[in-house]
């Protein structure tokens, strides 16, 4: 995914409550977006949430804390 980016992301889940990507998600989208990238939490009816990835997953580690060596 060189080059590439994510610019948002789009949860929706068939549930009362908001369903926000799992831990292991959160850190795996971290590593191709940066920090304030929204995330759309939604039903099937509705927009429930917006919040940014670093709402979710405060105090992540990314791609800026690899070294850039060969």
């Amino acid at each position: 995914a060189e080059g590439r980016q994510i610019k948002a992301i789009a949860v929706v889940g068939d549930s009362p409550d908001p369903v926000t990507p799992c831990g292991g998600c959160r850190q795996k989208i971290r590593e191709f977006a940066e920090p304030t990238i929204p995330i759309l939490i939604g039903d099937l009816k509705q927009l429930r949430l917006r919040q940014t990835l670093a709402d979710l997953l405060p105090h992540s580690f990314g791609p800026e804390y690899l070294l850039n060596e060969p």
